[in-house]
């Protein structure tokens, strides 16, 4: 069996409530997307503004999604195992 560590959420479900982050988006990188929210609307979403912010948010998702992908290729794996 896989031991699973779940990364901390550094945001709560009310402060995300009240940023209005939609329910898709309430992932553990939820804490990076306010900022970047925020920033988005004070520089009306210009492409060139919020760089860092999105950069840093953009990375938080792929480490969740290689942390997830990891997940999934030690549970197959084990449970290839296990059927040998």
């Amino acid at each position: 069996m896989v031991e699973v560590q779940e990364p901390e959420m550094k945001i709560t479900a009310q402060e995300m409530a009240d940023a209005a982050i939609p329910l898709r988006y309430r992932d553990y990188c939820a804490h990076m997307l306010v900022p970047l929210n925020k920033c988005r609307h004070r520089s009306m979403y210009l492409p060139w503004k919020c760089v860092d912010e999105r950069h840093a948010y953009e990375k938080c998702q792929y480490d969740d999604f290689m942390r997830r992908s990891r997940l999934v290729s030690q549970i197959r794996q084990d449970n290839t195992d296990a059927s040998k």
